[in-house]
């Protein structure tokens, strides 16, 4: 008989490693498993909890009354969910819409994440649909045809920041909002200047008149899906007469997407529009979780929310059409 020519220690070694193997794929199975995988799993995981300080923050920036006097009690519905990128300013932003709500009663709100809400009958119990910082979603044909029929109808569509991130496979969706997420060369951590467009319409009272600078996160808009100022009224939009704005597209990867000079890119910030009977007011700030804190901004969305909801009156005429004058340029970053 052939003898083994296996010794007892490669034996030793051969097991143990086997055994290690199969230790390692168990962790990381189990790792797997312990990643969030619902939406509550996720929110649960990704949401931080307003601390009192920054609730304060939010209550002191909150305006301390309603721009117009509602004709009548207004309710907004106010949906959060994700199916994409989840950021963590979603509770701060609902936080400050409860509070707005409370504070100045110029509506009540009722915030929610689930699809079912999206029908023609519970969709009557509202004046206007709220997006804060959407992602990817995706609403089935019913729920997408009550939308629709809802703002045509009169009822106000409002998206703050990431609600230009959803209904990838939804045309009609993706132009309710104005456009779709194309990246984001201006980053979370960078000041950039904006240009006041049209400094005496109501809804940029906020900004006295004046271009700024401000700290989030700004979106460019796939060019394809972008309803652009032929049908969008652009109240402020990214300042590129501002080395600091330019510096973001002064690399490879940007570069070659150019189709004008760096000082020429178009990038509207905020707009408004005409839907059917409906009116649209949507701004990509709100990235930040301090943006819900800044008191000029949160006016903006109020004005905003106001105008979305038939309170305020403002002109939608779109900027191509409106025979704006010069818009008003950032002053020097102080």
């Amino acid at each position: 008989m052939r003898k083994s020519t296996t010794s007892p220690v490669r034996t030793l070694t051969l097991l143990s490693a086997t055994a290690a193997l199969i230790g390692s794929t168990l962790i990381a199975q189990q790792q797997k498993k312990a990643e969030p995988q619902t939406w509550e799993e996720k929110k649960a995981a990704r949401f931080p909890v307003p601390t009192d300080e920054q609730k304060k923050l939010i209550a002191d920036a909150i305006p301390a009354k309603a721009t117009a006097q509602p004709a009548k009690a207004r309710k907004i519905l106010v949906m959060y969910r994700c199916e994409g990128f989840i950021h963590t300013s979603i509770p701060f932003g609902n936080l400050a819409l409860d509070q707005m709500a409370a504070k100045t009663g110029a509506f009540s709100a009722d915030v929610v994440d689930n699809y079912d809400v999206f029908t023609a009958e519970n969709l009557a119990k509202y004046d206007a649909i709220l997006f804060n910082n959407t992602t990817g979603l995706k609403p089935n044909p019913d729920q997408q045809k009550a939308i629709l029929d809802f703002v045509n109808n009169g009822g106000g569509v409002i998206g703050i920041h990431a609600a230009a991130d959803n209904f990838g496979s939804w045309p009609e969706g993706i132009a309710l909002i104005g456009g779709i997420f194309n990246g984001h060369p201006w980053g979370a951590g960078g000041k950039w200047a904006f240009k006041n467009e049209d400094p005496k319409h109501p809804l940029m009272a906020a900004f006295g008149g004046k271009g700024f600078w401000h700290t989030d996160e700004i979106y460019w808009y796939k060019p394809e899906s972008f309803e652009g100022r032929e049908r969008l009224r652009v109240l402020f939009s990214l300042d590129m007469s501002h080395e600091a704005n330019r510096k973001p597209l002064d690399n490879e990867k940007v570069k070659p997407t150019l189709k004008v000079a760096p000082e020429q890119v178009d990038v509207p910030v905020s707009w408004c529009r005409q839907i059917g009977k409906g009116r649209l007011f949507y701004t990509n700030l709100g990235h930040r979780d301090d943006t819900f804190w800044n008191a000029a901004v949160m006016q903006h969305l109020l004005d905003g929310i106001q105008y979305a909801l038939g309170d305020l009156a403002a002109d939608a005429t779109p900027s191509a059409q409106a025979k704006l004058g010069a818009p008003v340029l950032a002053p020097a970053e102080s």
